[in-house]
């Protein structure tokens, strides 16, 4: 099963709620912790999980500076001391409050990753090897880039930890799992001295790894957009105290993904899905302390079905949009073999693309056969020249697997019919995610769609 069968149900229960339960931004919520004796007055606390977004950003931005195995290492096990924040840097334009981002949280992403064997990678490893595997090449690849098999490691890394840490953790535990009625009771504090009950800060958490800015649903999906690409201060610094709280003003991971669909026009999947920790975190603060309800829990759980078919969809759309761009990318490479720009650029597009594609595995949901096709439909690396990469087309191949050394081996492989996959996959988030943005949308353009996708070259294979 995956979130997309209740796309339907997510739509409209996101319309009904038109009417506020909380008004537009997320906190601050009063301490509603009967036992609790002390000073605070806002009962929300998600910074472990802005401390695990900065730890992202600065992975990716260390991977493609040619940081030491050491030092991306510590990004991703988390490190005594000061722990540098490499994005994003404060600038005259836009300035940000964090330097040392163990002043944040001193936490990691390691021991967040998905635990579960993914199959779409080379070794049959748990989410974490993987992650933990690619972050070794990468340390031993030129800024991350291994040219010979085809993998941009800072592309590989980013997207597939936004969906094995933050998408899993949110979607497959403190929306589900920590919703139940024995898990984190809102009668009682999360852990022995917080001023927060279990199930505020069970959904406060899953409001952080999702990373939208409190105030991001007063804002426009441009708006929103640009402050992740730290182009509009303003529009971040709500308070206007002229610095960006990275813990509550600023946009993260898949929250920037769903704006940059958004700012197209034909989707609202940021304000939806940060609606939707809204409203369900005023029915957990209307609960004032006690067990939750029968009938406020059921609410919750319909908020949380509409944060992750949501998200869910995010993430379709970010496959659907970088497989429209491998297939672009291999028409100039076909049309100009060798040009080391344009396979350099088809690298980097194939690598987003299996990152995101690797994070639909890991919600909790079962894909079943869909996963399957997913996987096979773009195997274990782009096509790429045997002789020379860039030239695509002489002694074209691709990773098959790995060998007893850890090495990895190659196949034979078929560029036209690698395209024909492309297409595949993009149909397959359309009819499967019900994608609507549809980026970079390669399907519309060709006149004869059904025998292309028919084609006897396009086999689902590794």
């Amino acid at each position: 099963m995956k979130y997309a069968k209740l796309a339907a149900f997510a739509v409209s229960g996101a319309l009904c709620a038109g009417t506020a339960l909380a008004g537009d931004v997320y906190g601050p919520y009063p301490v509603t912790l009967k036992s609790y004796q002390g000073e605070k007055t806002n009962s929300v606390s998600y910074s472990g999980q802005v401390g695990r977004q900065l730890l992202h950003n600065s992975l990716k931005k260390a991977i493609g500076s040619g940081s030491s195995a050491d030092v991306l290492n510590a990004y991703f096990n988390g490190a005594d001391g000061e722990l540098a924040l490499l994005d994003p840097k404060s600038s005259d334009k836009f300035k940000v409050d964090v330097t040392n981002i163990n002043d944040v949280s001193k936490t990691n992403l390691s021991g967040k990753a998905y635990k579960g064997v993914i199959n779409g990678w080379p070794g049959n490893m748990t989410g974490k090897e993987v992650l933990a595997s690619m972050i070794e090449r990468a340390a031993a690849s030129p800024k991350g880039y291994d040219a010979k098999h085809g993998y941009d490691y800072a592309q590989l890394v980013s997207k597939f930890a936004m969906g094995g840490v933050f998408y899993h953790q949110a979607c497959d535990n403190y929306l589900d799992e920590k919703l139940e009625a024995d898990n984190k009771p809102n009668n009682k504090p999360y852990k022995k001295g917080a001023y927060y009950t279990g199930k505020e800060h069970s959904w406060d958490e899953g409001f952080g790894y999702w990373g939208a800015a409190a105030h991001g649903v007063t804002l426009s999906a441009r708006q929103n957009y640009d402050i992740t690409k730290k182009k509009d201060m303003a529009a971040a610094d709500i308070n206007g105290d002229g610095v960006v709280n990275l813990k509550s003003e600023m946009n993260y991971a898949h929250a920037y993904y769903a704006a940059g669909f958004d700012k197209g026009g034909l989707t609202d999947y940021y304000n939806t899905i940060t609606k939707a920790f809204i409203d369900g975190r005023q029915i957990i603060t209307d609960a004032k302390g006690e067990v939750l309800s029968d009938g406020e829990r059921s609410n919750l759980k319909a908020k949380a079905r509409i944060i992750c078919s949501n998200w869910e969809r995010v993430i379709a759309e970010a496959v659907f949009k970088y497989a429209g761009s491998v297939y672009g990318d291999l028409e100039k490479l076909k049309a100009n073999p060798g040009d080391e720009k344009a396979y350099r650029a088809y690298v980097k597009h194939w690598g987003e693309l299996k990152g995101f594609a690797l994070s639909l595995h890991t919600s909790g949901q079962n894909l079943g056969e869909l996963g399957v096709r997913i996987d096979r439909l773009i195997g274990f690396s782009p096509v790429v020249g045997g002789v020379s990469p860039a030239n695509i087309s002489l002694n074209a191949s691709k990773v098959s697997g790995v060998d007893a050394s850890g090495n990895f081996t190659m196949a034979k492989a078929n560029v036209d019919g690698y395209m024909v996959h492309m297409l595949k996959l993009q149909k397959l988030m359309e009819e499967e995610f019900g994608v609507a943005a549809k980026n970079n949308d390669k399907l519309s353009g060709i006149s004869n769609l059904a025998e292309v996708l028919g084609s006897g070259d396009s086999a689902e294979n590794d």
